[in-house]
């Protein structure tokens, strides 16, 4: 698990999408946007910016304005009815694709640092439960700590949901704040027993229920999506506070192969020349960067899937699988076929 040490408040590294699905659910026009990003220091321009990350107090900012906002005292179990997997990211993908609910549960553990990076869960599992605690490491007002906490058990229970293909009502969910006013309309969002004033906040789950096969799983799916999570927590947990990192983490955020280096300038609030500069003084540069993640994708899936090479290059994005082919050579000497024959080929018990 990451360290809290490991984040600080002003690094950039939470995915816009979860604030913009604010702006949705608010129904605000371009023209409200400047309310909604009151004191983030952020233009309506930049935050529309696909890959733009955000901070810890950016994203605590931004929550604390559409509370301000909305006329609705309900607004974080509004806001996490609209969190789906698929909102996700990666995170989302290996959730989706996992074999149970069990599995589910902890690539949620591992790897929610990579997507809200002050949120914490705690996993213990008994003989008939499996317990989740959430907590958040950072300083939080009771009406944003409350609305928080009601979004992110909104996502368990909606991923939990599409794993088990029924509504999550053998669940008991504990909520660490007095009752709200509100309190009569948990009923239209939570089909498990909840209580209010627990000494923290958790949600546990039926042992039997969380080894409930997924219908949806994909193995190789899975494998695929487990590697880019890993590879975005690694990251996540060294060089944080390097341009080098910042750009790796947007690359991963979305396609490979889709950010321009001037889209990433962009979203940093630099110029093109800037960026390289900074990348310059890191030893590294964008097309570096860019190659080495893509060839490390393409090793994995020649490696771990039985894709076409065709398959492959699509993936990641190239138009021409010929292309693909002549990067591949150059990143690894052999062609794609030539790399598969050669992992097909297992030495002798004498060698």
């Amino acid at each position: 698990m990451l360290d809290p040490s490991y984040i600080a408040d002003d690094i950039a590294n939470i995915p816009s999408n979860y604030s913009r699905i604010i702006g949705r659910e608010l129904e605000l026009q371009m023209r409200d946007l400047p309310k909604l990003l009151k004191f983030t220091q952020l233009s309506p321009e930049q935050f529309l910016q696909d890959d733009i990350l955000l901070t810890t107090r950016q994203q605590v900012q931004i929550l604390h304005n559409a509370l301000n906002l909305s006329p609705h005292p309900d607004f974080g179990l509004r806001l996490g009815r609209h969190l789906t997997p698929a909102t996700h990211g990666a995170m989302g993908f290996l959730i989706n694709s996992s074999p149970n609910l069990l599995m589910a549960l902890q690539a949620f553990q591992a790897f929610v640092p990579t997507r809200m990076s002050f949120v914490r869960l705690n996993f213990k599992t008994q003989q008939e439960w499996v317990e989740c605690e959430i907590r958040f490491e950072t300083l939080l007002s009771e009406e944003i700590y409350r609305s928080l906490l009601e979004c992110c058990l909104m996502v368990f229970v909606a991923c939990a949901e599409f794993i088990i293909g029924r509504p999550l009502a053998e669940a008991q969910i504990y909520f660490s704040f007095a009752k709200p006013s509100y309190s009569h309309v948990y009923s239209d969002y939570f089909a498990a027993d909840y209580q209010f004033s627990a000494p923290y906040s958790k949600i546990r789950i039926p042992i039997e229920t969380c080894h409930i096969a997924n219908v949806s799983a994909n193995h190789d799916n899975y494998v695929l999506a487990m590697k880019q999570c890993e590879t975005m927590l690694s990251q996540l947990k060294s060089h944080k506070c390097s341009t080098t990192y910042q750009l790796q983490k947007m690359m991963l955020s979305q396609p490979l192969g889709t950010l321009s280096e001037e889209d990433a300038a962009a979203a940093l609030f630099i110029s093109k020349r800037t960026l390289a500069r900074h990348l310059a003084k890191e030893g590294s540069s964008y097309m570096e960067i860019r190659e080495k993640l893509l060839s490390e994708q393409a090793s994995h899936y020649l490696r771990n899937s039985t894709m076409s090479v065709e398959a492959i290059a699509s993936l990641l994005n190239y138009h021409d699988s010929a292309n693909f082919r002549r990067a591949f050579k150059r990143w690894f000497d052999v062609s794609p076929k030539e790399y598969r024959q050669k992992l097909a080929i297992k030495p002798s018990p004498t060698e």
